[in-house]
């Protein structure tokens, strides 16, 4: 009852505001833990694996001062290699999950303001004047529950595609380094193909979700008046669909040059 009760008002039901809030949580918990517990580790075991004839370091603060010097802040973050294409698969997977609750409500009101001019055409009343005017009335209106309309499918779309896309990237990209050379030797045309067969993946294989995603999300905003109250019922106009060639298209030199970029700024900040 109530759940039931916080669907009416508005609001996401008590559990499934905790799965999300549990999740982003325990997202940035994780950050923090690596972020700053990590240094210490490499202090740790750089102290305990010295020689004592010889020791290099005199304690905790000389070796902390000493691997500044030495190596810059990235000295402290020794170890933290690249991962396995399963731990890049979960990564992405997570980092699906947890996007969506600020990608959702993004592509909703674009989604809206998107299938205005079809409404305009068919002689049909607007809703929006703006993507910010959309934004107004849908939170005033529904509230948390609006904004978050077609949530699911945002999910159903956007933690398998990440997968996809860090795991088909980063693969490739480990399959561009040079022997015995790291990510910064790679030129430009792998990190080009990498980030084009990353897009590309991304969107071959998860091109049916996002075309449920946009239709649920394009739906009427008061639940009553929804034609696709469902994924499963939405998945019935998969075929009649069109417009998945030139999604393609676009995916390969767009997230080429995204991804190009992404490697070039951390190499120029030593990331």
């Amino acid at each position: 009852m109530a759940n039931r009760d916080s669907v009416k008002a508005g609001r996401l039901p008590t559990n499934f505001a905790n799965i999300g809030k549990n999740a982003i949580s325990g997202t940035f918990g994780g950050i923090a833990v690596c972020l700053i517990g990590h240094p210490f580790d490499t202090l740790k075991v750089r102290l305990q694996t010295q020689s004592v004839a010889n020791p290099i370091y005199s304690g905790l603060r000389d070796c902390f001062l000493k691997t500044l010097r030495w190596e810059g802040i990235g000295g402290l973050y020794k170890g933290i290699g690249r991962l396995s294409p399963r731990q890049y698969w979960i990564c992405g997977m997570f980092t699906g999950f947890v996007i969506s609750f600020i990608e959702g409500p993004i592509d909703l009101f674009k989604s809206k303001m998107q299938t205005e001019i079809i409404k305009a055409k068919q002689g049909l009343s607007t809703n929006y004047r703006n993507v910010f005017h959309c934004a107004n009335i849908i939170t005033r209106r529904y509230g948390i529950r609006g904004i978050y309309q077609a949530l699911p499918s945002v999910w159903l779309r956007n933690i398998p595609s990440n997968a996809f896309y860090f795991t088909s990237f980063e693969t490739t990209l480990t399959y561009m380094i040079p022997k015995g050379g790291t990510v910064a030797d790679v030129s430009a045309s792998g990190l080009f193909l990498a980030g084009g067969i990353g897009g590309f993946l991304y969107w071959f294989i998860t091109y049916p979700t996002d075309v449920i995603k946009s239709t649920m999300q394009s739906d009427a905003s008061d639940v009553i008046k929804r034609r696709y109250p469902s994924i499963v019922q939405c998945v019935r106009i998969l075929y009649k669909e069109e417009g998945f060639t030139p999604c393609l298209l676009r995916s390969i030199p767009a997230n080429a040059a995204m991804l190009f970029v992404v490697q070039k700024v951390r190499m120029f900040l030593k990331m």
